[in-house]
């Protein structure tokens, strides 16, 4: 792993009462990066990151946070968006922002400062002396989100930060998001929104029941599966895709369509296959998505738990006997 990493995990374990929501995770979070920390829900993704910051105290293994063993020493130099809404109901809103800038370290004019102009880059300044809890959940979000990068840390942690957003402030906070990463920021997002890992994120890490399925770069993560997904745009009536010889999955939404090639399939053939039966308008070949990776780790993570949990069963049925 490396020594410029802004947060580094190593055989991190975490349990609760019979439940081990992080099992022997490693990850490794470049300096001034973007890294996607991915993995369905109760996979262990919050628990990782509250064992990160020092929230909860790990049952195993170890973290590197800016460098120290200690989180909660180097707490002030990051910067945390929680999954669930940590705010102030009954504080105004940019009292609010400049109270958790000051406890941050920021002096109070500075503190002021920031919150004012926070409020601007989100569109929300005429609502600085509106309470809290009368702002819309979107409102909140892009709030919480101010809060986590109003002191300029070293590290940013966004956990679904994307929660509540219509998509002209999805693009908006994405802009933001970019513009902390262009400092030099490191940033941890944890989503389930796939089309902003892709566009986004240098580094992955996926888990699945607190495990790690997949980690490193993403391009070259999706380099290693080569070009076996084809992107078809047709016109033909429905259920004419199927069958295709050479082709493993089929995801059709009407108009377009992707198909899986299975390994060794001549994309020519495919092609042909699908002339005979429709009408192709464009047909590219390209590298999976993000988002079919993920389904098909994820997938087998859980395929190969079963396998595993029935062999034990029938051990123990055995054993008895």
């Amino acid at each position: 792993m490396s020594n410029t990493a802004s947060l580094i995990c190593h055989q991190l374990v975490k349990v609760f009462d019979t439940t081990r929501a992080v099992d022997s995770l490693d990850l490794s979070v470049p300096q001034g990066k973007i890294f996607g920390l991915l993995g369905p829900n109760g996979s262990g993704k919050t628990t990782t990151i509250r064992v990160a910051l020092g929230i909860y105290l790990p049952d195993g293994g170890s973290v590197q946070l800016l460098g120290s063993s200690d989180p909660l020493a180097v707490r002030h130099r990051v910067g945390y968006l929680p999954e669930e809404r940590g705010l102030y109901a009954k504080m105004k809103v940019q009292e609010q922002l400049a109270f958790l800038a000051s406890i941050r370290g920021l002096s109070s004019h500075e503190s002021n400062k920031r919150a004012a102009q926070w409020l601007e880059r989100l569109e929300l300044a005429e609502r600085a002396k509106a309470l809290t809890r009368d702002l819309s959940k979107g409102m909140q979000q892009k709030i919480q989100f101010a809060s986590a990068v109003i002191h300029d840390p070293e590290l940013v942690v966004l956990d679904e930060p994307f929660t509540g957003l219509d998509p002209i402030n999805t693009r908006l906070l994405k802009e933001l998001i970019l513009e902390q990463s262009r400092k030099g920021t490191s940033i941890v997002l944890s989503t389930h929104r796939m089309e902003q890992v892709e566009a986004m994120c240098e580094s992955i890490c996926l888990i699945s029941d607190g495990k790690p399925v997949l980690s490193g770069r993403l391009a070259e993560i999706k380099a290693g599966y080569g070009k076996n997904t084809v992107t078809l745009e047709y016109g033909g009536e429905p259920g004419a895709l199927d069958g295709i010889p050479g082709v493993l999955d089929v995801r059709d939404s009407g108009r377009e369509a992707r198909l899986q090639l299975e390994k060794g399939s001549d994309s020519q053939q495919v092609l042909k296959a699908l002339v005979d039966r429709v009408e192709v308008r464009s047909f590219r070949l390209e590298e999976p998505h993000i988002e079919e990776i993920y389904v098909e780790k994820v997938g087998a993570a859980k395929a190969a738990r079963q396998q595993m949990g029935s062999q034990q069963g029938l051990q123990a049925q055995e054993a008895s006997q």
